[in-house]
């Protein structure tokens, strides 16, 4: 395995990760501001007010957008183990 191919393989594994958690943090990150903004606004200091709605709205990405994350990892997956044969060389 060259240096080449496994600079590949790393690069393809850090974008895989960055288009899979990316719509997560995105949704963590707007139901963040909307709640602190809130909390500052009516002055509520509570914990749980800030943390159930974004454990929600993760679980609704996470419903709505689950298929096409699992077809992205079978698709990098067998991208993968179809090019290991000429990695191993």
């Amino acid at each position: 395995m060259t240096e080449s191919v496994v600079m590949t393989v790393g690069r393809d594994a850090l974008l895989m990760a960055l288009t899979l958690s990316a719509p997560i943090l995105a949704v963590c990150l707007v139901m963040g501001l909307v709640i602190s903004l809130f909390q500052a606004v009516t002055q509520i200091n509570e914990m749980t007010l800030s943390f159930v709605p974004k454990l929600i709205g993760v679980g609704v990405v996470l419903l709505v957008l689950g298929p096409w994350m699992l077809q992205q990892v079978v698709r990098y997956a067998a991208r993968l183990f179809e090019s290991l044969p000429t990695m191993v060389r």
